[in-house]
């Protein structure tokens, strides 16, 4: 009796361990609370470019600044808010679906299917019980589709779009990116906003690294460094 009573109340701690009252992930909720703690992080899409820029948080004297905008292959990059070691795994193994790609096929891996891999990655970890990935990330790529920019979160939803903002005050970035944006805009002026959107977001003026691909030369590239 007691044995089957246990069992039960196994049972029954299971579900809300990953369901809330509402019906919601529980743990995939805490890893989006982590996002909502990182770093400001953009991304901004028109016909011609791609972009991705993130907030470059200030550390103590004689500490390097983290990376924060990677080359996933030649024609594809991105960047990420939330738990450092997280966003690292996820360019990773971003990096290495875009190397086995070129291996079995011998050309580049267009950008929806990345960040479709990148999304069934993250979902796994949302049907077993173990953490979830405390990161959301932006991916801005360029193939023969044209230019793309995705952002996925860690419960493995992804969004294809013109204009995105992840980390800390996320809202008000956006709101001034959606205020702001225009098809027209040269690299140089969607850089500009994208500055504008984070130091609004944070409410001083932040350091900041950029990464940007074109539909013309189809090359992920980095147009700015940490100072």
């Amino acid at each position: 009796m007691s044995s089957e009573s246990g069992l039960g109340q196994a049972g029954n701690n299971r579900y809300p361990y990953f369901y809330g009252p509402q019906g919601r992930l529980v743990m995939v909720d805490s890893a989006l609370e982590a996002v909502n703690r990182g770093s400001t992080t953009i991304g901004i899409k028109t016909p011609g470019f791609a972009m991705v820029s993130s907030h470059i948080k200030p550390l103590r004297s004689l500490i390097e600044p983290t990376e924060k905008i990677f080359e996933i292959d030649g024609h594809v990059g991105a960047t990420g808010a939330g738990y450092i070691g997280d966003i690292l795994q996820l360019m990773d193994e971003l990096r290495l679906q875009a190397q086995k790609h070129r291996l079995t096929f011998d050309s580049p891996i267009d950008v929806g299917s990345l960040a479709k891999h990148i999304s069934a990655y993250l979902h796994q970890y949302t049907i077993y019980a173990v953490r979830p990935q405390a990161a959301s990330v932006i991916i801005a790529g360029a193939d023969q589709g044209g230019v793309h920019l995705y952002q996925v979160d860690p419960s493995g939803t992804f969004f294809r779009g013109a204009g995105f903002a992840i980390g800390q005050s996320a809202d008000i970035a956006l709101d001034t990116i959606q205020k702001e944006y225009s098809v027209d805009m040269t690299p140089e002026e969607a850089a500009q906003l994208g500055g504008k959107a984070i130091e609004r977001a944070l409410g001083e003026k932040p350091t900041i690294e950029t990464g940007i691909v074109t539909a013309k030369d189809q090359r992920f590239r980095r147009l700015s460094n940490p100072s």
